[in-house]
């Protein structure tokens, strides 16, 4: 892949002198923004940056202090370029378009630790994707989804169970109708997403939908609540 090429040349050159400089710093974070799939990409470069630190211990004794002060300004810079696209708190998001839906995938790929999603269905691949690459980084997903709509053709539910999201569904005969997300609920940078947007393509695509995101502790210990209640209700 050209990118990673591109980012591999680059923390070799620098690392050279075990330094990054001023003007590495601002050419790393030019480069990173530029980049698409900027997650993947920003995820690519701390780990890359990781193996040269790494390779680098067993060539001389007395580069360690060195190079890692060089591996402190490269993450740095990852986490500098990456707060540029860091949603922010009270916002709101709508459809018809592809705002509602990028605001939920930015959210999965900001969340450090936890993601708890409550939604009637999840059909759009794109936002399964995502959920999955979270999954397989070590993120703790639960999933509750309603049981009829998970039979939906181009449901993406039991995909995501079979590879191991942890995933409840309502057993009611009624239909467990909410649509909002809980990301690093019980840490300091929490997030609810709430609001009327199903996570399907016809959402994005054809509907009048609307999703907002909160900081509010205590909307979000609500939704925490309800969410808990829920996940010890479903199997």
């Amino acid at each position: 892949m050209i990118d990673q090429i591109e980012i591999e040349r680059f923390l070799i050159k620098s690392f050279e002198d075990a330094k990054l400089s001023n003007d590495e710093k601002y050419s790393l974070k030019s480069l990173l923004e530029s980049l698409k799939s900027q997650e993947e990409m920003f995820s690519y470069t701390r780990n890359k940056a990781f193996d040269i630190f790494r390779e680098a211990q067993d060539d001389e004794e007395n580069i360690f202090i060195r190079s890692t002060n060089w591996l402190e300004k490269v993450i740095k810079t990852i986490d500098s370029a990456r707060n540029q696209n860091v949603v922010k708190a009270s916002s709101a998001f709508f459809s018809p378009g592809k705002s509602c839906a990028k605001a939920i995938i930015d959210c999965i790929y900001q969340a450090k630790h936890s993601i708890d999603i409550c939604v009637f269905t999840i059909s759009d691949n794109q936002i399964s994707d995502a959920i999955l690459k979270a999954h397989k980084s070590g993120i703790a997903i639960r999933i509750i989804s309603d049981n009829d709509k998970a039979n939906d053709m181009g449901s993406d539910v039991y995909q995501l169970t079979e590879q191991g999201v942890p995933v409840r569904l309502d057993q009611s005969p009624h239909h467990m109708h909410h649509k909002f997300a809980l990301f690093d609920s019980q840490f300091d940078q929490q997030v609810l997403l709430n609001g009327s947007f199903n996570w399907t393509r016809s959402a994005s695509m054809k509907n009048e939908e609307n999703i907002t995101l909160l900081h509010d502790k205590n909307l979000i210990s609500a939704f925490a609540t309800t969410f808990e209640n829920l996940w010890g209700e479903c199997k």
